[in-house]
């Protein structure tokens, strides 16, 4: 129920309560107590929703929390692949390098 509501249905009641005295009913309740009590019942209302609204915003951010860090993590094991593979390419490049200087002094001595 939105808060404006809440005014309305509170400013309704406080009317009636003044428009139809104070006389009580058959379980002892006057206007103003009925007005009060339907009062609490939309606010009670209104904080469970509220409730339910966070308890779900913080379950919304918590998985996102958790996606960040498991993409995170992701990151972190490509970039070790890729150095790692980084590091064999180095080494392979530096063996050719060294196979080629060997042809060309064996080619020198001849």
């Amino acid at each position: 129920m939105k808060i404006t509501s809440l005014i309305g249905c509170a400013a309704l009641a406080a009317a009636l309560a003044a428009l139809g005295g104070c006389h009580k009913d058959e379980q002892g309740m006057g206007p103003a107590q009925k007005a009060g009590a339907k009062l609490d019942q939309a606010g009670d209302t209104v904080g469970d929703n509220l409730k339910a609204n966070v308890d779900k915003a913080e379950e919304a951010g918590k998985k996102i929390t958790d996606a960040a860090k498991a993409t995170g993590d992701k990151i972190n094991e490509a970039t070790q692949d890729a150095s790692k593979g980084l590091d064999q390419a180095t080494e392979n490049v530096g063996k050719k390098v060294e196979q080629a200087g060997e042809k060309i002094q064996e080619a020198a001595r001849k």
